[in-house]
């Protein structure tokens, strides 16, 4: 090998790490300096050890802290290339941004995009945010939304924040409404549904979200907007916010949510096909919060997909 195809060899990298980036994970902090690696590809070389901090190997759930230095070994882009594209993924998010200070930013999800790689997947809304911003010093999801769910997704800008709204949604300050339709014919106004849900049983092989007993507290709350022959739309709060929450309590109280593929009712589905439905109907409209720089409540409402929208004005004139 000649001196110049070694000079060009990849070289390992010594981070330090600074306050903000403390109290992250090590393989969401390894994802920030590996731009468009796959998580898959991180994790691999933390259980080879190749990672290091303060000269010492780490597991995948140590909490990186201010003044570490961690170890970041070179990466070819050959291995890049064999775990998926590393390149600009999908749309640019920018358009997307419904609102932004200097601690967080909302933007409105679009359908079909993972808030975060992983599942054969490289790219999800986080990494993409960050292919966008390279100098941006800190930037995490807040919380979550399922992949074919679009609207209000959260992400902060500063660790002090990230703190701060999790906080508040242990408090239960925190308020999300998402529109809905769903199956069926809705008697009657409002309804409060109180039922625990557990994570990751099984069922034909899959795992799901069921009701059960020894589950953790889950409340939402339907309210009807508009009835169609078959369907109804409903706005439904969350007063706490499990994994599938809206999707496996209405199941409960029989009205599936149109175009569910892993909970809902295949026929009722179909039928959603006729009105152009091609996803799940589930849409985050409104987040509200306090900004903990100064008690400000926040409350930001994203428009409905016009996928969405074309469904409702069929079934308005049904």
């Amino acid at each position: 090998m000649t001196s110049s195809a070694a000079d060009n060899r990849p070289r390992a990298r010594q981070v330090n790490v600074s306050a903000d980036e403390a109290g992250q994970r090590i393989d969401n902090f390894l994802a920030r300096h590996l731009k468009g690696v796959p998580k898959s590809h991180i994790y691999r070389i933390l259980r080879r050890g190749e990672v290091r901090v303060n000269s010492g190997r780490i597991p995948a759930r140590y909490k990186v802290c201010a003044g570490d230095t961690v170890r970041i070994p070179p990466v070819r882009v050959a291995e890049q290339a064999q775990n998926g594209p590393v390149g600009r993924p999908g749309p640019r998010l920018a358009p997307y941004i419904l609102f932004e200070n200097e601690r967080c930013l909302v933007i409105n999800k679009p359908a079909g995009m993972a808030v975060h790689g992983g599942s054969g997947l490289s790219f999800g809304v986080i990494e993409a945010l960050r292919a966008e911003r390279p100098d941006a010093h800190f930037l995490e999801l807040a919380h979550r939304l399922d992949r074919e769910t679009s609207g209000c997704l959260l992400l902060a800008r500063r660790r002090s924040f990230l703190r701060a709204f999790h906080e508040q949604q242990r408090n239960g300050t925190v308020h999300k409404v998402y529109l809905a339709v769903v199956a069926g014919h809705w008697e009657g106004g409002a309804r409060t549904v109180d039922a625990p849900l557990r994570k990751n049983q099984m069922r034909g092989g899959e795992r799901v979200v069921r009701i059960d007993a020894e589950g953790k507290q889950a409340v939402s709350v339907f309210r009807p907007l508009a009835r169609y022959p078959d369907a109804t739309l409903v706005e439904v709060e969350l007063l706490t916010g499990r994994t599938h929450q809206i999707r496996v309590h209405a199941v409960h109280i029989g009205h599936p949510l149109a175009g569910d593929v892993k909970y809902g009712d295949r026929a009722f589905n179909q039928r959603m096909r006729e009105y152009g439905l091609r996803r799940m109907f589930l849409h985050a409209q409104r987040l509200t919060f306090s900004d903990p720089a100064n008690n400000e409540e926040i409350s930001v409402t994203a428009p409905l997909d016009e996928d969405l929208r074309a469904v409702l004005d069929r079934l308005e004139s049904s």
